[in-house]
């Protein structure tokens, strides 16, 4: 198989089983094809490729029945992980010069699960500084490209995982999220990422207490999804929010039949500039679903995009962005330019507004879409409004152009905040197809309140019946 290395998790395993792959000839084939597109893609900022070799011959070892017990969940698959989570005795830089030689001395929670699952860690993925930015390049390491067109970005903070996946330098990949930092990256490098319901996935403290913040699993495929999410998820003792029972996502689902199924369609919340092809391909979504069974019906939903910027602003001015501001006082001369901007910007938003003040704008979001949400199933909309983010650009004093209109604030162009806000829905982003330039759309499936399993249930329903463009980006620099 020439492209190995774009092997789905879920059919990686069934080889494993079977003995007819092993898990170090699949993580070669990673390797390998890292050597080859990093130099222009450079999702990956520390590698321990011959530590991996060494775990994955253990791996191999446990499908053999050589010792070690049986494989586990995960066993024996090549998983990125986000540089912003902490793995014992690995760096843990937060893409910024202040930490450049930091090594962490513990494993949060939810990389520990991905190690416990069997997961074969060969790689960190690169983020933004402190990921406070809906794009991921950073001075310590550099432009991270999106491997369909170079000359953009792959969209952040999870950047580099979502550059990983769609470059075949990566099976799995982790991220986290507190304002889209799944959904943007999965959607503009054309792979599956999942945004779980609060409390369904363990954070570690004090971050575990906010609302919109989320860590989740980014794959090619629904199913590699599910099973990642699988293997992360469920409560922990040391994480109160964390939900009980712990929710297990099928595998496959029984035909792609829909029927019965309501799904509420808008391309643009009725607040958000949306690019054309965006647009168009968000319509094609919503065919697709009916050739699947469903009802799919246009609403008239307005989401107060000002609202959900100012909301947005009050709980980072407060919170995320208090931190990043005391990071940086440390030392303000090593600092990128967006992250600087950063609390200087919401602050800027916020003026003399208060916490309360931010609960009662969520309140007021949340309700319409509560509303309709009780006559439908889901809702589907836009990820991101534009076709992309130019590389390098760190979108200081300038915004971004989206179908012909200048949105002063380049982050407002993006629709995952939204779901931040509404933090318990779950929200599945998956491709959508192509805009003009090369970039990769994609559209956010949202569910009731802890519905998770009817996010994935339509997000594999779509993948049967429309699957995802068969091409293969960086072919020109693999050849």
């Amino acid at each position: 198989m020439t492209d190995l290395h774009f092997l789905s998790a879920t059919e990686a395993l069934a080889r494993f089983r079977a003995r007819e792959l092993s898990p170090v000839e699949l993580l070669d084939a990673v390797i390998a094809r890292a050597e080859e597109v990093e130099p222009v893609v450079n999702a990956l900022c520390h590698t321990r490729f011959e530590e991996a070799r060494a775990e994955a011959r253990e791996s191999e070892a446990r499908y053999g029945g050589r010792g070690g017990g049986e494989p586990r969940a995960l066993e024996g698959l090549p998983l990125a992980i986000k540089e912003e989570e902490a793995v014992a005795g690995q760096p843990w830089t937060q893409g910024s010069l202040l930490y450049a030689d930091v090594v962490a001395e513990h494993s949060s929670t939810f990389a520990q699960r991905m190690l416990d699952g069997g997961a074969v860690v060969h790689a960190r993925t690169t983020a933004p500084e402190f990921s406070c930015a809906l794009f991921t390049h950073s001075r310590l390491h550099g432009v991270t490209r999106n491997p369909w067109n170079p000359e953009f970005g792959v969209g952040g903070s999870s950047g580099g995982a979502g550059a990983a996946l769609a470059s075949g330098t990566a099976t799995l990949a982790s991220g986290s999220d507190i304002g889209g930092s799944i959904r943007a990256p999965a959607s503009f490098n054309g792979v599956v990422g999942f945004k779980p319901p609060y409390g369904r996935v363990p954070v570690d403290a004090p971050f575990n207490l906010d609302t919109y913040c989320h860590c989740g699993p980014l794959a090619r495929t629904v199913a590699d999804t599910a099973l990642f999410q699988n293997a992360v998820a469920g409560p922990d003792p040391l994480d109160i929010t964390t939900l009980r029972p712990k929710l297990e996502l099928p595998l496959a689902w029984d035909g792609d039949d829909l029927t019965g199924m309501r799904i509420a369609l808008s391309v643009d919340l009725g607040s958000w500039e949306v690019d054309p092809e965006i647009r168009a391909n968000t319509l094609a979504v919503a065919d697709a679903l009916r050739t699947a069974g469903a009802e799919v019906d246009v609403v008239d939903l307005v989401v107060d995009r000002e609202k959900v910027v100012l909301a947005m602003s009050i709980h980072f001015l407060f919170g995320f962005g208090a931190l990043i501001e005391a990071e940086l006082a440390k030392a303000p001369e090593l600092a990128t330019p967006y992250a600087a901007g950063f609390r200087a910007h919401v602050a800027e938003v916020v003026g003399d507004r208060t916490p309360l003040d931010g609960w009662v704008l969520e309140a007021e979001l949340y309700a319409p879409v509560g509303v309709l949400l009780e006559t439908y199933d889901a809702l589907i909309c836009p990820t991101v409004g534009t076709r992309g983010y130019v590389a390098g650009d760190d979108y200081v004093g300038h915004g971004v152009e989206v179908d012909g209109v200048e949105v002063p604030f380049y982050f407002d162009a993006s629709l995952t905040p939204v779901f931040n806000v509404m933090s318990r829905l779950p929200v599945l982003n998956v491709p959508s197809g192509f805009a003009d330039n090369g970039v990769p759309t994609g559209v956010q499936i949202a569910g009731r309140s802890y519905d998770d399993l009817t996010v994935f249930r339509i997000g594999a329903a779509l993948e049967r019946v429309r699957p995802w463009d068969a091409r293969r980006p960086m072919a020109e620099v693999a050849a």
